[in-house]
């Protein structure tokens, strides 16, 4: 790791000033090292079980527009029929559901998340 070099241009018993690049130097630390206070919370969670990481290809195709309930059902390995009947919905329903033609209630969405066993947040659209 590179020591970083601040020189302050001017000081008093208040202040110090720096350059403009050494100011943005310092800033961008305390960007980093928030930064790393995320990964490690993440990782905290993660490792204690509270929170699921999914495959790259999951989020690939949630950027890419697909349906979030489409693609997690599918993730979890369930068929329309299957995962309509875990959550108390008819397979047409869901269907309508993931082709955007209605956006689900707030119950049947509710339903939905619980049976992928993910958080109800991850199968909106945004």
């Amino acid at each position: 790791m590179n020591a970083l070099s601040i020189r302050p241009i001017a000081e008093t018993s208040d202040t110090v000033t720096l350059s403009r690049a050494d100011f943005e130097a310092l800033a961008e630390l305390v960007v980093d090292a928030q930064d790393m206070t995320n990964v490690e919370a993440v990782m905290a969670r993660i490792a204690a079980g509270e929170t699921e990481v999914f495959p790259f290809e999951v989020a690939e195709r949630l950027l890419d527009g697909e349906h979030p309930v489409t693609v997690f059902r599918e993730y979890r390995g369930h068929s329309i029929r299957g995962l309509a009947g875990s959550a108390g919905i008819s397979p047409s329903y869901l269907s309508e559901i993931e082709a955007g033609k209605k956006p689900g209630s707030f119950d049947a969405m509710a339903r939905i998340a619980a049976a992928l066993e993910v958080q109800l947040d991850l199968l909106t659209r945004t």
